[in-house]
């Protein structure tokens, strides 16, 4: 593999350092050819790391690029990476003329990159935002910039995330530490505690928060020191904050470090960083590496990093009170600063590595030929259409599960999905997606797509709305006629009460499906009873059921935020506001304290869809007097509410994927049926049910009782929800046969 990087050359910090580390270590494995616009201590430094680099200098672009051009086809390059703004710009000209992809690493907020420099802000910063568009990829460093960008709408399917990575090798002894820090200037002694931060000073560093920040612990930490090594428009007014604050002999300004950054970081104590916006900067991976204690706001990707009073402090932007207190209780506990860093050396030298980055670097490079020689038709891709963006985690897990099992199928494939907030959606899959009734758009984007899926859930019923159901078959007709493949992807079917509902659905599905896959056995009762013959009808299962659950640490934090304990004994309630709930609300209170008082459960309300949910729950809760509960708010992803449902000891649910959560990771659960829906899925599994509208107590507290006894013994449920996951692949394998492709492993 050949690829050939562009920069300007005239790079210094995080970008730098990035583009020199990746490239030097690239070489390894490809050839990666370095291009700079100048020549100077960039490109110096460059070739003295053993980098091919060549100089393409002058200010006339369009000979520049007939250069590059040429260059690039005389030696064989297959990629274009860019980085920077005159990068990016060359780049875009190179498109068409090679004929090859061409990536940008975004390395910094671009409409943040000239702050202060109003001239430079309205020529670079307009032109490298006009170039970012016309390229083919984008790669952020860290997952943060990525949905930034893509909440300014750039496509969301052309992104990949890489995170600096850096050499984790432990460092050789770096000499005399109080002799160094006096050295360059700073007032210290044995019991100091010195604070350190490696920056230039212009505005976004916000390094005016670090010196108030600084003078506040330091009023509670006598012992505390701040070293600043950097310079920049800002050194004078942040000299003369320090004065004004009382700290200028505790205030070192060190200037630029010269001879490598690593004495200068075994020095410290704390490491800090102010910046009102980061991507994921080297400063605190590189404290890391010689286990300092780390403070830090919370912008681009360092939470990422960082987990707060776990290996470090965050802060938002300008509150320097808050990093005050944080700087005052490391300085003046020798322990804490020892667990905060090895704890932060721990994570990183294992997840931040440059040999991750690098590896990860030849998987994007891997993936974009993939794309790129990928054989182009008239109709490529996939259309989902189904209940999304609307603040349920049940039709959220639906989607994410059939995306998941589409991108097995075929990693590339280009997917569209119809919802009601196409934004989040993007932000949440990385998906292309359009408003529900941009009727235009999406009949468009049909015409131009080679498969219409009908999203998972009961979107053919008329209960809840008769209107919805003619909105489905109306997509599904429409797909048809713009010649789309058309599936039904793990669905329920019905119930549909009005006559000319019926007749609709069976002309529709008859005449406009190709395949339906079912969720459940009686939904194949319910096509037989439309009489619905001519589709291919494949009974599977729901597609949430193969969902993985939130990781441990991220569900303790939700339940911790909640007031409850991560070891805690609970019993879930997941309710939907229904006709007649409101009847049933004090028999669902009087099961919530039965639980408590006989088993010492817990109540939690959990909601699925949080913008309905936690009404029915506040109905509920206000009738349990003293009795202790915990209210979890939303919106939640299906994947932490899965890990939620899996520290329960019994679930008792209305909403149908609240069971279905629960009995993926094996809960004993109970269903108070509203639907036939969740008659169905219980009847799957086996588990108790009761209906809503004769709801009582006694027989609640009954199945409460039961469940609670099946608690930690949940083979049975297993059993049965894995025999529905043996057959959830079905859909998986129909929608693959309808694309023309193949599934590995099935």
């Amino acid at each position: 593999m050949k690829v050939i990087h562009l920069i300007s050359g005239g790079d210094s910090g995080g970008a730098k350092t990035h583009v020199l580390s990746l490239l030097q270590h690239l070489n390894q494995t490809i050839t990666a050819q370095l291009v700079c616009f100048r020549d100077g201590p960039f490109a110096e430094e460059a070739r003295q790391m053993g980098i091919p680099t060549m100089i393409c200098g002058g200010n006339n672009v369009f000979r520049t690029r007939r250069k590059l051009a040429a260059y690039i086809r005389e030696g064989g390059y297959e990629i274009i990476h860019c980085h920077g703004s005159r990068a990016n710009m060359i780049g875009a000209m190179l498109r068409k003329v090679t004929g090859l992809p061409v990536v940008t690493t975004v390395h910094s907020d671009y409409r943040l990159d000239y702050m202060g420099r109003p001239l430079s802000h309205l020529t670079f910063g307009t032109i490298n935002a006009l170039a970012l568009r016309r390229l083919d990829y984008r790669i952020g460093v860290s997952d943060a910039m990525v949905d930034l960008l893509i909440s300014r709408g750039f496509p969301a399917d052309r992104f990949y995330t890489i995170y600096n990575g850096i050499d984790f090798t432990p460092p050789p002894t770096q000499g005399d530490r109080l002799e160094y820090l006096r050295s360059l200037g700073a007032d210290v002694d044995e019991n100091s505690v010195v604070v350190g931060i490696a920056a230039r000073m212009n505005p976004v560093k916000d390094m005016a928060t670090l010196v108030r920040g600084f003078a506040a612990g330091h009023a509670k930490c006598p012992r505390l020191r701040l070293l600043i090594a950097g310079d920049g428009p800002e050194k004078d007014k942040l000299t003369a904050l320090a004065a004004e604050l009382g700290v200028e002999r505790q205030v070192c300004f060190a200037g630029w470090i010269s001879g490598g950054m690593d004495r200068f970081y075994s020095a410290l104590d704390i490491n800090a960083l102010t910046s009102l916006s980061e991507t994921f900067p080297y400063a605190l991976t590189e404290g890391a590496r010689f286990h300092l204690a780390t403070v830090s706001t919370a912008v681009g990707g360092i939470p990422y990093l960082i987990d707060q009073d776990v290996n470090g402090y965050l802060f938002q932007p300008g509150d320097w009170q808050a990093l005050g207190n944080d700087l005052a209780a490391l300085g003046n506990d020798d322990e804490l600063r020892r667990r905060l860093g090895e704890k932060l050396y721990e994570k990183a030298s294992t997840q931040f590595s440059i040999q991750k980055t690098v590896s990860t670097q030849l998987q994007i490079y891997a993936s974009i030929l993939r794309r790129h020689r990928r054989r182009s038709s008239a109709r490529d891709g996939v259309v989902i259409c189904g209940a999304y963006g609307r603040g349920n985690a049940g039709d959220d897990a639906i989607l994410e599960a059939i995306v998941t099992e589409l991108r097995q199928i075929d990693p590339d494939l280009p997917i569209w999905v119809l919802s009601r907030n196409p934004d989040d959606t993007r932000l949440t899959y990385r998906v292309n997606s359009i408003y529900t009734f941009a009727f235009p758009r999406f009949l468009r984007r049909m015409g131009k797509t080679r498969l219409y899926i009908n999203g998972g859930g009961s979107l053919m019923q008329d209960v809840t709305s008769h209107r919805s159901l003619w909105f489905y078959l109306f997509t599904i007709s429409a797909a048809k006629r713009l010649g789309c493949k058309v599936m039904m992807y793990g669905c329920g079917i019905g119930p549909v009460k009005r006559p000319g509902g019926v007749e609709r659905t069976r002309r529709v599905l008859n005449s406009c499906v190709d395949a339906i896959t079912l969720r459940e056995p009686d939904s194949i009762e319910e096509l037989a009873r439309f009489g619905v013959t001519k589709p291919e009808i494949i009974l599977a299962s729901d597609p949430a059921l193969t969902l993985p659950s939130a990781p441990a640490e991220e569900v303790d934090t939700a339940l911790e935020a909640a007031g409850a304990a991560p070891k805690g004994k609970y019993i879930c309630f997941a309710l939907r506001l229904w006709p007649g709930f409101g009847e049933k609300a004090g028999v669902f209170a009087a099961a919530a304290r039965h639980a408590h008082e006989a088993y010492g459960l817990t109540p939690v309300f959990l909601p699925i869809n949080h913008l309905d949910d936690g009404q029915a729950a506040a109905l509920v809760a206000e009738k349990l007097g003293d009795t202790p509960h915990v209210l979890l708010p939303g919106p939640m992803s299906s994947a932490l509410v899965i890990g939620l449902m899996s520290r329960m000891q019994v679930v008792v649910s209305m909403r149908l994927h609240g069971l279905i959560f629960a009995a993926g990771q094996g809960v004993p659960l109970i269903g108070v049926s509203y639907d036939p829906k969740v008659t169905a899925f219980l009847r799957c599994v086996d588990a108790g049910c009761v209906p809503l509208e004769g709801l009582e107590e006694g027989e609640l507290c009954r199945l409460i009782d039961g469940a609670a006894a099946r608690s930690g013994d949940a083979a049975a449920l297993e059993e049965n929800v894995r025999k529905l996951r043996a057959i959830e692949h079905r859909s998986m394998e129909t929608a693959a046969r309808l694309l023309g492709k193949e599934v590995q492993g099935c």
